[in-house]
């Protein structure tokens, strides 16, 4: 990873962000950020969705963003994801809310430095179509008493990266689809910035 040795101790990490939809985990990172309690700042927004509210929140703040996806680049859109990131200087990648796989000249290029938040405690409900309330809802219909989050590093499989972080939330008796998936929103965004806080000191 790319150090500054005059200021390694003081440096911000240099994130990158890949976003599908609304990007409010994004933006509870941006707004952290720019309080200046975490050590980082998001210096590129890249989505595959033109019409994204992730576009638009990254527009709003003044940063570099770029749609990329297979209408843009129908044979080169890995390779030109990882190139953006790499003019961009990015130090991770962060997948909040992408509903893509990533390619192997990214994955290899940022190997182990490619985080994706979960709404559940994978192994569990993770995988290919479990994403959003469909994660919540099987979650529901599986009984089960405790939930959470899981943040881990991306590689070629949906939901299968070693896991680097999870915290975990409760399924109350009269949980419905809505309250519950409110519930671990509200959490997810929270655990975006305590684990990044972690990782931003032991990254020094």
């Amino acid at each position: 990873m790319p150090q500054d040795p005059q200021n390694s101790r003081h440096r911000k990490l240099r994130l990158g962000a890949l976003a599908s939809g609304g990007g409010t985990n994004l933006q509870a990172i941006i707004d952290t950020c720019k309080l200046g309690k975490l050590n980082a700042e998001v210096c590129v927004v890249i989505s595959n969705n033109s019409r994204s509210r992730s576009l638009q929140r990254a527009h709003d703040e003044g940063i570099p963003a770029y749609h990329l996806s297979t209408v843009t680049h129908p044979n080169s859109l890995d390779e030109e994801i990882c190139r953006t990131l790499e003019m961009h200087n990015v130090d991770f990648v962060l997948l909040a809310g992408y509903m893509r796989l990533l390619g192997p000249i990214t994955l290899a290029h940022y190997h182990n430095r490619v985080l994706n938040s979960h709404p559940a405690l994978l192994p569990k409900f993770g995988g290919k179509g479990m994403y959003g309330s469909h994660v919540h809802q099987a979650v529901l219909d599986a009984g089960e008493s405790v939930t959470g989050v899981t943040i881990h590093y991306v590689d070629e499989q949906y939901d299968h990266g070693p896991t680097l972080a999870q915290c975990k939330v409760p399924v109350l008796p009269d949980d419905t689809l809505d309250t519950l998936e409110e519930r671990v929103k509200e959490r997810e965004r929270r655990f975006w910035i305590e684990t990044l806080s972690s990782l931003s000191c032991t990254s020094r």
